[in-house]
């Protein structure tokens, strides 16, 4: 396997963009090769270190992952479905585990127990600037508690009612409703709400609006929406100068937006279905947020071509302009999609980003400020897209492209043997990394 990551690391250049200069590089990869990372970086494979009594399956035969030189990768703990982590006060990890209802604490050593049971499907998890609150996103609430001594006490619901597969206007049907949840420095909470399927357009209508992030102002009140048209906006978090980023699912099987042939089409291919399209299309956005910002789900889609509408055109993944949508918005009907911002950042298509944080100089240069990204891969790309960790150099408000701090979760052939969901810098200078399909939380170590 060695051997192969090697071969395959050659051709990372071609399938995100890596650079923040005037050449745009390709998604393209030659033939069905599958990606073992997104994007370009000076990464060598490591094995991964089993600790005795953590080696259960995928974890019970070797493993390889691409990391930085000198870096190691080990598994801190094995949590099954293992989610969202944000770390304690008091140097404690907190982990979300939805389908068991809870929220597990995990010691400096690897031990574990239960903070939090009996829950919702607790997903996100946030602490409040002085660290004294505890702010858990449910599926159909937000509720806040009083930390203190590893111990989560006076439960209060600071926003209630939020739309999941228990609402009686949506019968069961909910194909996003894990929340996510992000404190801003002013006391502010901000919710993740999915939408409810893949283009469901009443979303928008809904009360509160579905696809969209709602503010909680500063000591409780009524949820409004900050931001709208973010299909999944799972990533979510606030930088260490306060703006909020959110890294967003996009849609599946968008139909292409362009009168003119696609590739050797004879006609046009306008409102087709076309894999090789749909596999690269459309970019999924790491968007800052501001009140009233839309970014443009279901109407409006990023694409990063830089020949729009030419097959295997390079993807430039910076400034990433918006077009609209072929199904629900030809000709800009519903939205002009000229007059949405553009996306600061995105990743390539389908790469579903999940976990969100920031670094503010816990980890070594240079990786001392940025973004960390947990992207879960494709379900329905192919070649699939790559697992792995992301990082996005970030200063000065302004966030920089995509770099692959951890790969290597899938190989050429496509097989995987885990998917990040969260990573977030440690006290102890390292990061830990969630992934909910190998069921392990790893630490990612710089040199000593």
């Amino acid at each position: 396997m060695r051997g192969a990551w090697i071969a395959a690391l050659t051709v990372l250049p071609l399938l995100a963009a890596c650079g923040a200069g005037p050449n745009p590089v390709t998604n393209a990869v030659s033939g069905n090769e599958a990606p073992v990372a997104a994007a370009a970086a000076e990464l060598v494979p490591v094995p991964l270190d089993v600790p005795p009594g953590l080696g259960d399956a995928p974890l019970d035969q070797p493993r390889e992952a691409l990391v930085p030189p000198g870096w190691t990768l080990s598994v801190f703990a094995r949590v099954p479905n293992a989610r969202l982590a944000v770390w304690t006060p008091d140097r404690n990890l907190l982990v979300s585990v939805p389908d068991d209802g809870r929220v597990l604490l995990l010691t400096p050593d690897g031990a574990q127990r239960s903070l939090l049971d009996g829950l919702t499907q607790p997903h996100g998890l946030a602490f409040s600037p002085d660290g004294s609150t505890l702010h858990v996103a449910e599926s159909n609430r937000v509720v806040s508690y009083d930390y203190a001594g590893g111990a989560a006490t006076g439960p209060r619901v600071v926003a209630d009612g939020l739309p999941d597969a228990n609402s009686p206007d949506l019968r069961g049907a909910y194909g996003h409703e894990l929340k996510s949840v992000a404190a801003g420095p002013d006391g502010a909470l901000y919710v993740s709400i999915g939408s409810t399927g893949n283009i469901s357009v009443e979303d928008l209508a809904a009360t509160p609006p579905r696809a969209s992030i709602l503010r909680i102002p500063p000591g409780g009140g009524p949820a409004e929406p900050f931001a709208v048209g973010v299909r999944n906006g799972t990533g979510l978090a606030v930088a260490p100068d306060g703006a909020v980023w959110t890294a967003v699912n996009g849609r599946d099987n968008v139909p292409y937006p362009y009168d003119r042939p696609y590739g050797d089409a004879s006609g046009s291919s306008f409102g087709d279905v076309i894999n090789q399209y749909v596999t690269a299309h459309p970019a999924e956005p790491l968007a800052r947020l501001t009140a009233g910002r839309n970014l443009g789900w279901p109407y409006c889609n990023p694409d990063p071509d830089t020949q729009p509408g030419v097959q295997g055109s390079p993807q430039d993944l910076t400034d990433v302009p918006m077009v609209p949508d072929a199904e629900l918005n030809p000709g800009g009907s519903e939205l002009d999609c000229a007059t949405l911002a553009p996306m600061e950042q995105a990743f390539p298509a389908h790469s579903a980003p999940l976990g969100l944080a920031f670094t503010d100089g816990e980890l070594p240069a240079p990786y001392t400020g940025g973004a960390l990204a947990g992207v879960h891969g494709s379900w329905n790309a192919d070649p699939p897209r790559a697992p792995e960790v992301s990082y996005f150099p970030y200063a000065e408000g302004r966030m920089g492209p995509q770099q692959t701090l951890v790969g290597g979760f899938q190989d050429p052939s496509g097989a995987r043997w885990g998917r990040p969901v969260a990573a977030v810098p440690g006290p102890d200078g390292a990061v830990y990394i969630t992934d909910d399909d190998a069921g392990a939380v790893y630490r990612l170590a710089p040199p000593a």
